[in-house]
């Protein structure tokens, strides 16, 4: 099998409930999007954002998981863990140059900003940027004062250069966000003092060596913010625990995202500074709303119980994937051979799963 010496991809969890279709359909194809390469497959589980952890959710997870035949390598990495916590407290230190406080609530920001585009996003006006930089003093009071704040990372002007992020996907092709326009100043630390998801993201990928990110493409906005960061963790002097294959190589500059890119076996860009990108279209139910852990029919607790074996859950996946012309059963490890993102490249629609269709599991 060919591919980059260096590509690791990994699952990335949240512990919200039980997994669903939708989820091993990522999954399995991130898992493939490694494994074809012969490289290796790290788990994280993603418990940044403690409300929405379920108690032993991520158990659930691991135990569904070498069910459906998708190993990993070593032991899971947690982002609450005090070790992980203190690397993103680093991380923040050496954003320190880049960020701002932010006093606005979120009914503020709903009020100032355009309706969202359906991807989660709501741009940021720019309020308390504005007010950090005409009025410096009136925003340290605050803090010292101790009023409740957020931090958010600033995008470059509209005029400079760096303002467009582009990256070359290997499912949705050449993608370009202009970040002053489309993504806008975003949080890396929250008001109720948890860090940011978009950052800790970005730090558990350098220091896990991570350079081949398999999700969905709700999250192709976010991928450009992700670079953003990244970039701007480089530029602060951030020294990845385990770095990556090539970040060493772009130091300190941030004039590189739109660079020429270079093409590999799965058709997708890969330059010194970014991961291998593979968006995939998005699961929905009948109704058209994408699909839900509550949705409990289709989870792999119901499934299992049902007695629904894994290779079917694996066969429906891959055709949803475009790897099988139809959702014949199969393991995991036979689809091995040939992966290839064309199907997928080919077909940029949204899937709709029907538990009444006989096809689903």
């Amino acid at each position: 099998r060919v591919g980059s010496e260096s590509m690791t991809g990994r699952f990335a969890p949240t512990p919200s409930g039980r997994m669903h279709v939708g989820n091993v359909y990522a999954m399995l194809a991130a898992w493939l999007s490694a494994r074809a390469r012969g490289r290796r497959m790290l788990l994280r589980i993603e418990d940044v954002d403690k409300p929405r952890v379920l108690p032993g959710a991520d158990r659930l997870m691991m135990d569904d998981l070498t069910w459906l035949g998708l190993d990993w390598n070593g032991g899971p990495v947690y982002q609450s863990s005090a070790e992980r916590q203190s690397r993103y407290a680093y991380a923040l230190e050496c954003l320190r140059s880049a960020v701002y406080p932010c006093f606005c609530s979120r009914a503020d920001i709903r009020a100032a900003s355009a309706p969202n585009e359906g991807d989660g996003f709501t741009i940021y006006p720019g309020t308390c940027r504005h007010v950090f930089e005409e009025n410096p003093e009136t925003v340290s009071g605050r803090v010292t004062r101790g009023d409740r704040h957020s931090l958010r990372i600033v995008m470059p002007d509209v005029s400079d250069s760096n303002a467009a992020v582009c990256f070359d996907d290997a499912v949705f092709g050449w993608q370009s966000f202009n970040l002053p326009r489309e993504v806008g100043d975003s949080v890396v630390r929250r008001a109720d003092g948890l860090f940011g998801y978009q950052l800790v993201v970005v730090v558990d990928d350098l220091d896990m060596g991570v350079d081949d990110i398999v999700r969905g493409r709700d999250l192709l906005r976010s991928t450009a913010l992700q670079i953003w960061i990244r970039q701007c963790l480089l530029a602060g002097g951030f020294v990845p625990e385990r770095p990556a294959s090539g970040d060493a190589a772009c130091e300190t500059s941030r004039e590189t995202f739109c660079e020429t890119p270079r093409e590999t076996d799965a058709g997708a860009a890969v330059s010194p500074v970014q991961p291998q990108y593979a968006h995939l279209p998005l699961i929905n139910n009948a109704v058209g709303r994408r699909l839900a852990k509550r949705e409990r029919s289709l989870d792999m607790g119901a499934l299992r119980a049902r007695g629904v074996r894994p290779e079917q859950i694996i066969g429906y996946c891959a055709w949803l994937l475009r790897l099988r012309s139809s959702p014949v059963p199969c393991r995991a490890a036979d689809l091995l051979d040939g992966f290839s993102w064309t199907g997928l490249r080919n077909d940029h629609a949204d899937r709709e799963l029907n538990p009444a269709d006989p096809n689903t599991p």
